[in-house]
């Protein structure tokens, strides 16, 4: 059996959200080519640069609006209808867009919560086996399980880099060795071992790949679109009076988006996967 363990695209959290915007700004081939990320997914993996730039994105399109509007509309209601008609498309979308973000961060909250049960299901399976057997596979999945947590709680991307190594490497020795094991005692129980060291490889393929599913590009660019022309109308409309109330709608929908984006961000956001059950796990397999 060959275990391979799905690439995770990371990044380590700058230093503050000024020098990521400049980046950005001056440098946006190089740096992110080197990241290996699209401009987009790159303002996703940190919401707070996406709340800035989205901010001043959907302000310009309402001034946008302003700087084109009449003093009266010939025809009121029928801008009205437009204006609320596409408000509450817009509303839509935000739902729509906020229930994707909440179902994956909830499965990545399932996936973690699978891992730790498979990764304890089997430390206890190993009885089966000799006690000296047992003893060298629970202290390598001792240190898969802490390289498992470091996944989880790390945002440097160098230490991530060696996590990635070392469970990949935990991953082949953890097969190694219990598959002799098990087929010196060729019997429905000792099966039941190597069944369950399936489970755990598996289990962290299905969490990376859950990390990896976030919000389609598609959705976000379709969601600011939306906002943007929402933005643009009601600019439109405004009085010169009230030109200080264009910043409600922008600052309003940016706050709306920074939250999706924090939620769907599994490792640069506020809002992350906490490895609870992992780190319980690991506490009690530590020899006391």
């Amino acid at each position: 059996m060959q275990i391979t363990s799905p690439t995770l695209v990371s990044q380590a959290a700058p230093p503050d959200v000024r020098e990521v915007i400049a980046v950005y700004a001056f440098f946006p081939a190089s740096y992110l080519n080197s990241l290996g990320l699209p401009p987009m997914i790159f303002l996703l993996n940190y919401p707070l640069v996406f709340f800035v730039i989205t901010l001043a994105l959907l302000w310009i399109a309402s001034r946008v609006g302003a700087y084109f509007r009449k003093q009266s509309l010939d025809d009121e209601g029928h801008f009205s209808l437009i204006l609320g008609a596409t408000l509450t498309l817009l509303g839509l979308m935000i739902g729509f867009t906020f229930a994707m973000a909440v179902s994956r961060y909830d499965q990545r909250k399932g996936y973690e919560e699978q891992e730790a049960n498979a990764i304890g299901t089997e430390y206890v399976r190993l009885d089966v086996l000799s006690a000296a057997k047992a003893a060298e596979l629970r202290a390598l999945l001792r240190d898969y399980l802490d390289q498992r947590i470091l996944f989880y709680t790390s945002r440097d991307s160098e230490l991530l880099r060696q996590a990635r190594a070392k469970i990949s490497q935990l991953q082949s020795e953890l097969w190694s060795e219990v598959t002799p094991s098990v087929s010196a005692q060729p019997n429905p129980v000792s099966a039941l071992v190597l069944s369950g060291m399936n489970d755990v490889l598996n289990s962290a393929g299905y969490t990376e790949a859950a990390w990896r599913n976030r919000v389609p590009i598609a959705a976000w660019i379709l969601l600011i679109s939306i906002a943007a022309f929402c933005n643009f109308l009601l600019g439109y409309r405004a009085q010169r009076k009230t030109s200080m109330l264009l910043l409600v709608l922008p600052i309003s929908l940016a706050l709306s988006f920074f939250l999706i984006a924090d939620i769907d961000s599994p490792r640069n956001g506020v809002i992350r996967v906490d490895p609870q059950n992992l780190e319980s796990l690991a506490d009690s397999l530590r020899p006391h």
